[in-house]
């Protein structure tokens, strides 16, 4: 190879070497300006994600709240309760609390042979249709709501006149029994006095429920 030849190649090899260098350049100088704008359109796109998300739950929030509620703290045939309450001087958001402790507005027999929504058991039935002058009942009746409503809640409102008032000792006979809760120091017991575990914590789960029950149905159980 003669001089002349060697510096032309030389030069030519350089020429292609600085070419594919600017090729190069060019080519990762496109790919990261490709990446930069696919990074603006995932941003974008999960801005404008999660502004649909927050639009729904906004339009649904109450919706969901309903749909809660119903399940945690169920209320039917409130037309009912408001009945009764106002007839037998009962507050409503206990009745409805004792249906919730008791049932949890389902229609059910229990073990024991309580029945309905607010477990009336036949001895108590036979209790309640002695002290109202009743005598046609049949206990199948206690599946129909109404007249389980009804029921329970002239239990209620008897045991609440026997203990002045005291809704603790209501709730503790209504769970164990007057002879219980008379042995127990009637209508002034508070709930250390309860000696069943099982009783106290009915009576504070009922007492709670009620509050919940006043806070979030005051429309629909009429209460002023």
């Amino acid at each position: 190879m003669t001089p002349g030849t060697s510096v032309r190649a030389a030069r030519s090899g350089s020429r292609r070497s600085s070419g594919r260098s600017t090729r190069r350049r060019a080519r990762a100088s496109s790919r990261r300006k490709v990446k930069r704008r696919r990074r603006r359109t995932l941003v974008v796109a999960a801005t404008l994600g999660v502004g649909i998300v927050t639009g729904v739950l906004i339009a649904n929030s109450d919706r969901f709240q309903d749909t809660l509620r119903e399940v945690t703290l169920p209320l039917r045939h409130e037309d009912i309760i408001r009945q009764q309450a106002a007839e037998k001087n009962v507050p409503p958001e206990l009745i409805a609390a004792v249906i919730w402790q008791e049932s949890k507005f389902r229609d059910q027999t229990s073990s024991a042979g309580a029945r309905g929504l607010m477990q009336i058991t036949p001895s108590t039935a036979a209790e309640i249709e002695r002290l109202s002058g009743g005598n046609s009942f049949e206990f199948d009746d206690l599946a129909d709501p109404d007249i389980n409503i009804r029921y329970g809640t002239f239990y209620l409102s008897y045991l609440l006149d026997r203990y002045d008032d005291n809704e603790i000792a209501a709730l503790a006979a209504y769970n164990a029994g007057p002879a219980q809760v008379d042995a127990w120091g009637g209508s002034a017991i508070g709930l250390d006095q309860i000696a069943f575990p099982e009783t106290k914590e009915y009576v504070e789960e009922v007492l709670d429920k009620q509050e919940d029950y006043a806070d979030h149905y005051p429309k629909e159980l009429a209460i002023e």
